[in-house]
């Protein structure tokens, strides 16, 4: 049951910069964590970061470390990615997921999450 909307993909150079959304108009997100995946061609679909549902807490990927950065605006509902100093390897659809009541300790724990969205396109190339 797809009720999260990504956004904010594209196609950038290696270097550049992308901010990722992530809302739904179906509930409030207030009371739940979100996590980011991505799955590149070819690849599982992996963890990159996570925000729990009170902001205190946030989670990244070791590749992800110092370039990207998880916030919410619990007042617009939504949930972003910055992602900076892109590389190649940061290519690939992007999920932002729902986990109630999360703390984010299971982050990475796909099964944890409640509602998922489409994906949206994140492609790094010169």
């Amino acid at each position: 049951q797809l009720q999260l909307v990504e956004s904010g993909g594209g196609l950038v150079q290696p270097g550049g910069s992308l901010r990722l959304s992530c809302e739904t108009s179906a509930f409030t997100l207030d009371y739940y964590a979100i996590g980011w995946f991505r799955q590149a061609p070819g690849k599982e679909r992996e963890g990159v970061s996570c925000i729990s549902h009170d902001g205190v807490n946030t989670y990244y990927a070791d590749s992800v470390k110092g370039r990207f950065t998880i916030s919410r605006d619990n007042g617009k509902n939504t949930v972003y990615l910055e992602m900076n100093s892109l590389k190649t390897a940061d290519t690939g659809v992007y999920y932002c997921a729902a986990d109630l009541f999360g703390d984010g300790t299971k982050w990475l724990t796909e099964g944890a999450y409640d509602y998922w969205g489409q994906g949206t396109q994140v492609t790094v190339s010169s």
